[in-house]
């Protein structure tokens, strides 16, 4: 096995997942929740409901809306290997392209052509009062960020580990105090959080795939991109991710959330204050613009959901609780990663590789030492962050390791030779050496930045003077020829969850026993 560094993880973590493993396979399980903009012929933002064919987006369990009437949202169950988990994603896919009509699905992150704020319709999930209550929150994130900003896709990572894997993993770790299993799976999850926050820089620099944009999504609003051609496309000529910088969602009401991720009760209680606490901007807004209601509330946050991040801890929820509450009754029981890009070039957006490398770096996060992030070093990891999407292939670009410069180019380097015992774990049981050719790959994307998703955008587009619509639009389109074959039980599997999406919808909306107005009363109480 590969010699550990000093900043690897310790050498008794990782022999206790080497024994796990040997013992009782992968303790991984993975989901994904991806989305996807629906544009017209013209690549222009689709202005049709949400097709009917697709199921209620209520209450399908599989394929949903998520902020805008056009953006789809494709939901994985939770699955033990990266085969199930992406053939699963492919099914999805291919009853969607054979359900779209003209339309396809659009391959980028940063959307299609925008017909102004009017063009971006809101998500609407029919007349049950939870329905209603979904429509509004969205209504608020339109008025208080912007309905354009409704329109951006990404690919939610979520991950967890086997309750066998955590039992044996605090047995290993003789000098933790006793506890209950549950909150020493929580206070690893946010041991966890805490490294991706120092090191998920490297995920923007490997798979950050938005580096440009078309005018229709900039208006008037301000910015400091460069003009890309003369067809409306602008760029940053060293960016790896327009959507997780300035112009994604971000505003100054959260910037005073200061969330770092130290234990749960810090993230709940912090969310649940925000949720609590007048924002005067957005109080004089207003709750309801004459009788319709614009927004849940005028605090800082709506509900938790509002609160962007790069990674949430996150708890299954039952009917009628909020996440926050379920997370302080039952803790954590999964993280999900916020931050990927779609990777236009691949019809699933996300590859097998992917999938490989993603595994061993988070499981990189919790083996290593992971102590508390003070407020400096808080700042410290947005500054590195930010650097990287926005200028993460400049030739030389440093970030900052506690009070030292260090270049981005050999950090990346010693992290990901830091994972290298870790692949070999994991691939204890994969002949194919998958999760050591993973590593392998972003190596190389380290050392030839050009081979970055972010610098492959730009240099096709170069090379072929194309428009980020004409060139992404034209990927779409071969997406969705390559996705259109579907066999016949699976289409009728993905036919009959629809019809039964109508149904469950309906008897929620029978269920209901005040008017809406009045459930807001309620909701507005808790």
């Amino acid at each position: 096995m590969t010699a550990l560094t000093s900043d690897s993880p310790s050498s008794h973590q990782l022999s206790g997942l080497e024994a796990h493993v040997k013992k009782h396979g992968s303790p991984i399980f993975r989901g994904i929740e991806k989305e996807g903009l629906r544009a017209d012929t013209n690549f222009k933002i689709s202005q049709t409901d949400h097709p009917k064919s697709l199921g209620h987006p209520l209450t399908h369990p599989t394929i949903t809306t998520d902020y805008s009437e056009a953006l789809l949202e494709l939901i994985t169950p939770v699955h033990a290997t990266r085969e199930s988990l992406l053939n699963h994603l492919e099914e999805t896919h291919k009853y969607i392209a054979t359900n779209l009509d003209d339309e396809v699905l659009w391959a980028g992150s940063m959307p299609c052509y925008l017909d102004g704020e009017e063009s971006v319709r809101i998500a609407e999930y029919g007349d049950s009062n939870i329905g209603k209550l979904k429509y509004v929150y969205r209504q608020g994130l339109g008025v208080r960020y912007g309905r354009v900003m409704q329109s951006i896709a990404g690919l939610h990572f979520n991950f967890s580990l086997s309750d066998t894997f955590w039992k044996d993993y605090q047995a290993s770790l003789q000098s933790k105090p006793k506890q209950s299993l549950q909150d020493f799976k929580s206070e690893q999850y946010f041991s966890l959080i805490r490294n991706f926050r120092r090191y998920s820089w490297i995920l923007m620099y490997l798979f950050g795939a938005s580096p440009v944009v078309d005018q229709s999504f900039l208006k008037d609003n301000k910015h400091n991109l460069d003009t890309f051609d003369q067809l409306g496309t602008y760029f940053k000529p060293y960016a790896t991710s327009l959507r997780m910088g300035d112009l994604g969602y971000h505003n100054n009401a959260q910037s005073s959330l200061a969330i770092c991720f130290n234990t749960l009760h810090n993230f709940t209680s912090t969310l649940g204050h925000a949720i609590h606490t007048a924002y005067p901007k957005y109080e004089e807004i207003g709750i309801k613009r004459g009788e319709e209601f614009i927004q849940l509330n005028t605090n800082i946050l709506q509900i938790e959901n509002e609160y962007y991040s790069s990674i949430r801890p996150k708890r299954t929820i039952h009917s009628g609780e909020t996440p926050r509450h379920a997370l302080n009754e039952r803790g954590v029981e999964y993280i999900e990663v916020r931050c990927l890009d779609l990777n236009p070039f691949l019809p699933l957006g996300i590859s097998e590789k992917q999938v490989d490398f993603l595994d061993t770096f988070l499981m990189y996060c919790l083996l290593k030492d992971s102590p508390f992030i003070d407020e400096s070093e808080c700042q410290s990891l947005d500054n590195n962050f930010d650097k990287v999407v926005n200028e993460g292939r400049k030739p030389g670009l440093e970030l900052e390791r506690g009070d030292k410069s260090i270049a981005l180019k050999v950090w990346a380097n010693e992290l990901l030779q830091d994972m290298t015992s870790i692949t070999e774990v994991l691939d204890h049981q994969h002949s194919d050496q998958r999760y050591q050719l993973a590593l392998k790959e972003q190596l190389n994307k380290v050392q030839q930045p050009e081979l970055t998703p972010s610098a492959q955008v730009l240099s096709i587009m170069k090379q072929e003077s194309l428009s980020w619509l004409n060139f992404t639009g034209e990927l779409s389109l071969k997406h969705k020829v390559a996705l259109s074959t579907l066999d016949e039980p699976t289409d009728n599997f993905y036919k009959n969850a629809a019809k039964d999406s109508f149904s469950q919808a309906k008897a929620i909306e029978n269920e209901d026993t005040v008017s809406f107005n009045i459930f807001m009363q309620e909701y507005q109480k808790e």
